[in-house]
């Protein structure tokens, strides 16, 4: 796993102008329209960066919706976790949930202002249809194998000359040599650690504390006893967080999220359910054991939910586009328990896989990828369920990591009627396609009423801040060599080269095309 001080850089490789392709919510068939490129690797702060510019990953394709001509323009959103208050439709799906654990009670029907599908689903024919068709020119290894030549290069030059303006800040070569050496990662990565003393709030002096509490704490002890490496996991899984927010002591104050999400069930409970998180990429040791139980629940989902035939839901389908990542394991000090990455949130009923959510763990958030589950417990509402428990994921994450305050849900789409649900977990923002800034969504749903696209920044003056300003600087790999974008255009003479980086540029902003290695072929 790659350590916070020695990360190599973002490589990715981008395709001129846009992609016209079926969209998958108004089923326009060439309607849907976006900019994309291909991420060969990924740091989180990059990535963080991106979605905080409207960029999104399926797989390792990470595209940006061209919002002012696309059919149905889609909008960043995220939640407020921290401020985060369940409303009565939520209130019922976690009682739903509870009394089926508890009695094997099977409600009939579904919340009427629920959807039906998956709470943290995309529309995503468009997505496989993109991936399948792209051409990449080059892959991890070579890149990698490239890269490590270039490096070393660049290290003798830098013994024969001190200064060369060409040439500032050269990447670090060790970390480049781990990652890209061989083409694969190294070794999988563990998720589940014992909790670091001093993480989180100190757990012998709880504010508060019933009697219930001092049992749920015992328990934890006894279960770290039992299971040390597997700590993180059980305590995760049944619910029982290191630290969670304090309970509401009097009874005429609202119940918090984490007690409806974790209410203590008798010893003669139906059922057990219990909540594991495992990284993806690269694979953990419990990815792989469960890869195979956790592709069939997926391609039940896509047959029933999606009306897939049979042989469309693959096992190649499945590992590019909820499998692979382009993001970095990163395991910084001051980070949480699990690391930052890619992972996959397994929802066991009774010892088997019922629900997955597929989620990224950033800086600042964690952002809900996909959530696929077994048809056949479609009445727990496991899509608004799965959403909850992410929000309270995110706030015990807040608890090891203060930065860490947002959960991202994806795109907004306010013209198609099936995904303006997510306007419902609350407090919550858009981003404005513009500016680039967060504005409270109840600002914003007038705007939307009158107009699909909508500048959400109400000052006609501002700008993006983090826009493209010295193109100059941005950095290229090319010809096994990395250089600023201002030598490399000495070399081109193809005038539509310079319109294709100036683009790219736009796109990801200053920041972001200074640290990322924009591949040219």
């Amino acid at each position: 796993m790659a350590s916070w001080n020695a990360l190599s850089p973002s490589i990715v490789e981008y395709f001129e102008g846009e992609d016209f392709y079926r969209c998958g919510y108004c089923k326009n068939e060439s309607g849907s329209r976006s900019h994309g490129m291909w991420a060969h690797s990924m740091t989180v702060r990059d990535y963080q960066d991106l979605i905080d510019r409207g960029w999104r990953r399926s797989g390792k394709y990470v595209y940006k919706p061209v919002m002012n001509q696309t059919c149905c323009p889609q909008y960043t959103i995220r939640c407020h976790p921290l401020k985060f208050q369940p409303s009565k439709s939520h209130k019922k799906v976690l009682k739903k949930m509870l009394k089926f654990l508890v009695k094997g009670e099977v409600s009939k029907g579904n919340c009427e202002d629920e959807p039906m599908d998956s709470a943290m689903e995309d529309a995503v024919t468009g997505d496989f249809a993109l991936i399948n068709k792209l051409d990449i020119k080059c892959d991890l290894k070579t890149l990698g194998d490239d890269l490590k030549e270039s490096l070393e290069s660049e290290v003798k030059k830098k013994e024969k000359t001190s200064k060369k303006e060409d040439s500032k800040e050269l990447i670090n070569s060790q970390a480049i040599e781990e990652k890209l050496g061989s083409g694969e990662p190294s070794h999988s990565i563990k998720v589940h650690v014992v909790p670091k003393p001093g993480k989180g709030a100190d757990l012998s002096k709880p504010p508060c504390r019933k009697a219930k509490e001092i049992r749920k704490e015992r328990k934890r002890l006894k279960l770290m006893q039992q299971n040390p490496d597997g700590a993180f996991e059980s305590f995760q899984a049944q619910g029982q967080t290191p630290s969670l927010f304090p309970s509401k002591t009097k009874s005429n104050q609202p119940k918090s999220l984490e007690d409806l999400i974790f209410e203590s069930l008798p010893e003669n409970a139906s059922h057990k359910l219990e909540v594991r998180v495992v990284r993806s990429s690269p694979p953990s040791p419990q990815f792989k054991a469960t890869f195979q139980e956790s592709y069939q629940v997926y391609k039940r989902y896509q047959m029933v939910i999606h009306k897939d035939p049979p042989d469309k839901p693959t096992v190649s389908q499945f590992t590019r586009f909820l499998c692979s990542s382009p993001l970095e394991a990163e395991n910084p000090p001051n980070g949480p328990e699990c690391g930052y990455g890619s992972f996959h949130q397994q929802y066991w009923l009774d010892g088997k896989i019922i629900a997955v959510g597929v989620i990224d763990i950033l800086p600042h958030c964690v952002s809900s990828v996909y959530l696929y589950y077994d048809p056949g417990y479609s009445f727990l509402s496991l899509g608004v369920y799965s959403a909850l428990r992410e929000i309270a994921f995110a706030r015990q994450l807040h608890e090891q990591t203060s930065q860490l305050c947002y959960y991202y849900m994806g795109f907004y789409i306010h013209s198609c009627a099936k995904m303006k649900y997510k306007g419902q977990y609350r407090p919550s923002d858009l981003l404005c396609p513009e500016t680039y800034v967060w504005v409270p969504i109840e600002q914003c749903l007038s705007s939307l009423e009158n107009s699909k696209y909508c500048r959400f920044n109400q000052d006609p003056e501002a700008v993006d801040e983090g826009r493209s300003k010295e193109p100059d600087r941005l950095q290229v790999f090319y010809k096994k060599a990395i250089m600023p974008y201002g030598v490399y255009k000495k070399h081109q003479k193809d005038p539509s080269e310079d319109a294709t980086v100036q683009q790219y540029a736009s796109l990801v902003g200053q920041a972001c095309s200074e640290r990322m290695l924009l591949f040219r072929n």
